[in-house]
């Protein structure tokens, strides 16, 4: 039996790079996802205009003007070309969905490969909220530490601070003559 191979159509970092953060979901564009299949935008539009069913709002959506105009600004390039309509956007799920709306096998390949790369990004950022929970903890460790600190000094400064009352010399007192 011939083993498949797990080398990569398409290196992970370009496919990293075309991953975008839209509406506080991480996304793809159509025109990237396009370019990555090898097709054209406008087709793998109308392959998923025949199966709009299968794509609801939190797996695709459309960009609104401001996006569109957010998104473009930074590109240091304008090789977007001129689009006519406004693109639409895949979350994760909706660049898996595709993967049953495409049938090549480039498609097929090219959609496990961006499904692994979301999962790496996911991992990423699980561990990156791990540090911020642990830099927190540290934070508030620090600032019990500093009241800490501050109450020992002020008790010193308390008792500096007292007069010497006048002390009455106890003990063997030798005769005033």
């Amino acid at each position: 039996m011939m083993a498949k191979s797990t080398q990569s159509i398409i290196p992970e970092t370009i496919v990293a790079n075309k991953i975008y953060e839209i509406r506080g979901q991480k996304v793809m564009l159509d025109s990237d996802l396009a370019e990555l299949y090898n097709s054209e935008t406008k087709r793998l539009n109308e392959q998923v205009g025949r199966n709009i069913d299968r794509f609801p709002p939190d797996f695709m959506f459309q960009l609104t003007e401001e996006e569109w105009r957010i998104l473009k600004s930074q590109f240091a390039t304008s090789s977007w070309g001129g689009r006519r309509k406004l693109p639409f956007v895949f979350t994760e799920h909706g660049v898996l969905m595709l993967s049953s709306v495409l049938s090549s096998k480039q498609a097929v390949q090219v959609n496990i490969q961006i499904v692994r790369v979301f999962t790496k990004l996911r991992a990423l950022l699980s561990e990156h909220s791990d540090l911020k929970l642990e830099i927190g903890d540290i934070k508030k460790q620090l600032q019990n530490h500093d009241k800490n600190i501050e109450l020992v000094f002020s008790y010193i400064d308390e008792l500096t601070e007292k007069k010497a009352a006048p002390r009455k010399r106890i003990g063997y007192k030798p005769d005033e003559l």
